[in-house]
């Protein structure tokens, strides 16, 4: 079947996009903050002990993220001035409150990541999957204050409905379509794809390709300087995705405090979350743009 979500549309061929200050490139960090069952394989760093429950090992390993890891990035990201775009499991909300309360403090964007990252909703039926989401979505207005605004699903899965159904509950962006430099809009009243990073990704970089702390610096400085020379006459995204349990390791840590140093020190960068950026682009874009 083809395609119904969006439409082609090359990006040479649109309307220029302009950021706040004349910024070229909007850059957040997307920060992975998530829970995980404890009697369900998932993403692991050891494949020899993943049909095993538990599975010591490599839960462990994904369970360092909300004990230790998420505290250093919050570290880094405190001192470079950045709030994080944080892809939440609404679990986090009961497992890890201290989390939530540090968000909180510091004016993160919630951006509902379903439930936990053991649970996907692609086999739901349209009424199960309403359900979930409105779960999803409620848990974690009422433990932030704020109901989100963005969608990412767990692994970035979707069904054919995930989109009208979270339009029914007031979203107005997902993250899931990792096709753009910039955002677009879906075919969905009210509904925008918002870029994000599946390769410029830890989990992509470091187990997918086994590269090191320096390889990640010097991709992500290739990643924005290829970006801001495609941003002189149109501004672009760069959408930086980070797991606690993997970047904040700490023979890894460093590396992302270099990484963020170049780019938020560089000229003509919005430092900016994934919330702004769909409500820039949505009032300042004219809907018939793709």
């Amino acid at each position: 079947m083809d395609n119904q979500l969006y439409d082609y549309s090359p990006i040479v061929d649109r309307e220029p996009i302009h950021w706040p200050n004349g910024a070229r490139v909007a850059f957040y960090v997307g920060a992975n903050i998530e829970h995980y069952q404890v009697d369900r394989p998932s993403t692991s760093i050891f494949g020899g002990t993943v049909d095993l429950a538990p599975d010591p090992l490599n839960y462990g390993w994904r369970d360092y993220g909300p004990r230790v890891g998420v505290w250093r990035l919050i570290e880094t990201l405190d001192r470079h001035g950045l709030r994080a775009s944080v892809l939440l499991n609404s679990e986090v909300c009961r497992h890890y409150p201290r989390i939530i309360e540090a968000g909180t403090a510091r004016d993160w964007a919630w951006v509902a990541h379903g439930r936990d990252n053991s649970t996907f909703q692609a086999d739901m039926t349209v009424e199960e999957e309403r359900a979930y989401l409105t779960d999803v979505v409620e848990t974690i207005e009422k433990a932030t204050g704020r109901r989100p605004r963005g969608w990412m699903g767990p692994a970035l899965t979707e069904t054919f409905n995930t989109p009208a159904l979270l339009a029914e509950l007031g979203l107005t962006y997902v993250l899931d379509w990792c096709n753009d430099d910039q955002p677009y809009r879906l075919n969905v009243p009210g509904m925008l794809s918002v870029p994000y990073g599946i390769e410029l990704n830890d989990i992509s970089l470091f187990l997918g390709k086994s590269l090191s702390g320096p390889d990640f610096v010097q991709i992500v400085k290739d990643q924005f300087d290829q970006l801001y020379a495609d941003s002189a006459t149109s501004g672009r995204v760069m959408a930086l995705a980070l797991h606690p349990f993997v970047i904040n390791q700490p023979f890894r840590h460093k590396y992302l405090d270099q990484a963020l140093e170049y780019v938020v020190n560089h000229p003509g960068v919005w430092l900016t979350t994934s919330d702004e950026i769909a409500e820039h682009y949505a009032r300042t874009t004219a809907p018939t743009t793709a």
